[in-house]
């Protein structure tokens, strides 16, 4: 729990400390009861789940399914309208600002096949998606890929790329540096 408390105190200038983190943001609390949640999915209490998930959305404004796989230290920075769809995965060190959808796709008409199939993204380690991102479908986003406002998201992202646009298109391919607020590396900065 300190080392993604930390994480978050790295990654948002806001933060100024963990006890304000912990009583005032939204997504920590969120991706808290997903744990939660996650656990009773596993054990087979469906609808036991589903009522912790629903409770956090109302009192955080993030929907995390239950089903969905995070890894550490995700970051939903506040939070209101996130969604995260069932068989979504998300790697570690992730960053994502409110409004961003990981929504699925429904190949087949068959509800019963759609159970169990894959129709959400999964989502790399150290990627940041900008706020009001949608990323749609079982795709793939590749390791510190850069998600940027608004884009719309609906095929594979390779590593290290930023994505902007409807539908987004790749506009950099080489993300150096470590994380910076509001996605701005060292490189970047640097030739402004």
């Amino acid at each position: 729990m300190n080392e993604f408390l930390e994480s978050i105190k790295k990654r948002d200038p806001a933060a100024k400390s963990i006890l304000g983190i912990i009583l005032t943001y939204p997504g920590v609390k969120a991706v808290f009861m997903h744990k939660l949640s996650h656990f009773f999915y596993l054990a087979g209490f469906e609808l036991l789940a589903r009522i912790i998930s629903q409770v956090t959305r109302f009192f955080t404004g993030v929907e995390i399914h239950p089903g969905a796989k995070i890894g550490k230290n995700l970051f939903i920075d506040h939070g209101m309208g996130v969604v995260i769809g069932e068989t979504s995965e998300i790697g570690n060190n992730v960053t994502i600002y409110h409004a961003v959808t990981l929504g699925g796709s429904s190949p087949s008409i068959d509800s019963e096949r759609q159970r169990h199939e894959k129709r959400h993204p999964t989502i790399g380690d150290d990627v940041v998606v900008g706020s009001g991102a949608q990323i749609i479908g079982p795709i793939k986003v590749g390791k510190c890929a850069r998600i940027a406002a608004n884009a719309v998201v609906v095929k594979d992202v390779p590593e290290n790329a930023t994505m902007v646009g409807i539908p987004a298109k790749a506009i950099k391919l080489e993300n150096k540096g470590n994380f910076k607020p509001y996605g701005v590396d060292d490189k970047v900065k640097d030739e402004q």
